[in-house]
């Protein structure tokens, strides 16, 4: 061995049903050899979703992996993002799942608690190797004190703001502190921008911003066991708190329709967004010329010194529960993410590489190491990350955004926003 976040949610709904009956015959992972075997030949199917592109890289992947075990034979295959996960439901119903499979962390624990997806926990230390990741990545793929899956690459929550936008008002970069800080900062630039330029949108239209809050407070959106961190109280104080920001300093909730599918900042008309730091790339593809850098900076803050920030997986990698051969799989699995051949080879592609082996042999581009280096500087406010989403946890995000947008438009109160998602909040987690 070498020695080194909405078109998904109805489709994981409807995954459930045919998960739970494939769950019934899961299997579980045999006592792990503590390496694989070089004169034992097997051939492996792997999955991941992307485009030519990245099909590419991992053909490149392949073949490197190739160099070193000649014996294990990759047959590689890739879909767009609906269609992998359509595919894995056919699969998963017919007990049938690829050997190994790029996958997202909105499906880890509906596949993990329907017993389809690998104990990875007998290889870690061994095949697959943990030196060049660190524990609280690790941890991001444990479901139920059970590791079934491995992080390719990380993001975190940040604040994007536009320099451009910025001197066209002759503001100066949000220099941080609390959210009202951050509120009165949006106004100035709204004020400045005389209807033609934003500060920024309505934060409290994202539930990852709920987030954080709950999160400098000690809670969390839901437990382990899928029980909610907050209750109609707390989830009012948050909407109202947004109030100000939709009367007269967040952008027209009629013009963000309009510039669908793109968005106010992704057309220099923003001067911020909150969002994940892996958004950086598409946002200076849609702004074109003119546009060379972005700002990057941290979420206002809640509670000074909380742990409120958290590194999420781009991705992760899993193994099928029903593999016929898991050393195979871990090895694979193992260079896939830790090796150097594949953060040179597939650069920040998957996103910025969560094994710090691959991260050293990567080349980043300038922006990648601005996220980089953002990841890094939030050390501090870094904790450890939230259980695995609960299952459904896509549509009760999508049904927090709409909600977020019927208050933008001011066609529902906070009140009624507030029961219309707690009574979804009780269909999803009593399905």
């Amino acid at each position: 061995m070498f020695s080194t976040k909405r078109a998904l949610a109805a489709v994981a709904l409807a995954t459930g049903a045919a998960l739970a009956l494939a769950g019934c015959a899961g299997g579980t992972s045999e006592e792990a050899a503590a390496t694989y075997d070089p004169d034992e030949k097997v051939t492996l199917d792997l999955a991941f979703w992307g485009n030519d592109v990245r099909a590419g890289l991992y053909n490149e992947a392949i073949a490197a992996f190739n160099e070193e075990y000649p014996n294990i034979t990759v047959n590689a295959s890739f879909l767009g993002f609906p269609e992998f996960w359509e595919k894995r439901q056919t699969e998963a119903a017919g007990g049938g799942l690829p050997d190994v499979m790029q996958f997202d962390y909105s499906y880890l624990r509906q596949y993990a608690q329907n017993n389809l997806l690998l104990d990875l926990d007998p290889y870690l230390g061994e095949i697959i190797e943990t030196e060049p990741l660190p524990e609280n990545i690790l941890a991001i793929g444990v479901v139920n004190d059970t590791t079934y899956a491995i992080p390719t690459s990380t993001n975190a929550w940040g604040l994007f703001t536009n320099p451009v936008v910025l001197e066209k008002v002759g503001v100066e970069e949000f220099a941080g502190g609390s959210w009202s800080d951050y509120a009165d900062w949006m106004g100035e630039v709204t004020e400045a921008g005389a209807g033609e330029i934003w500060g920024g949108g309505d934060y409290t239209g994202r539930i990852q911003n709920f987030e954080l809050q709950l999160r400098s407070e000690g809670s969390q959106l839901f437990s382990e066991d899928g029980e909610p961190g907050f209750d109609e109280e707390r989830l009012t104080e948050f909407w109202e708190e947004g109030a100000p920001i939709r009367e007269g300093i967040s952008f027209p909730q009629q013009l963000v329709e309009e510039l669908t599918p793109l968005g106010p900042f992704d057309t220099g008309l923003a001067a911020s967004e909150l969002t994940w730091d892996n958004f950086g790339a598409g946002y200076l593809g849609n702004l074109g010329e003119g546009y060379t850098e972005l700002g990057l900076i941290e979420p206002p803050v809640t509670e000074e010194g909380a742990k409120d920030l958290y590194l999420k997986p781009s991705m992760l990698h899993a193994v099928s529960a029903k593999t016929e051969h898991p050393e195979a799989a871990a090895t694979l699995v193992n260079f896939l993410i830790n090796s150097p051949q594949s953060g040179e080879i597939f650069g920040t592609n998957r996103g910025i590489p969560a094994s710090e082996t691959a991260l050293e042999a990567a080349e980043l581009d300038p922006l990648s190491q601005q996220v980089a280096d953002y990841e890094a500087s939030i050390a501090d406010r870094l904790g450890d990350a939230p259980p695995v989403p609960i299952v459904g946890y896509g549509t009760l995000e999508e049904k927090f955004r709409q909600l977020g947008t019927e208050l933008n438009f001011g066609t529902m109160t906070v009140e009624d926003a507030v029961a219309q998602f707690f009574s979804e909040m009780d269909l999803v987690l009593n399905q």
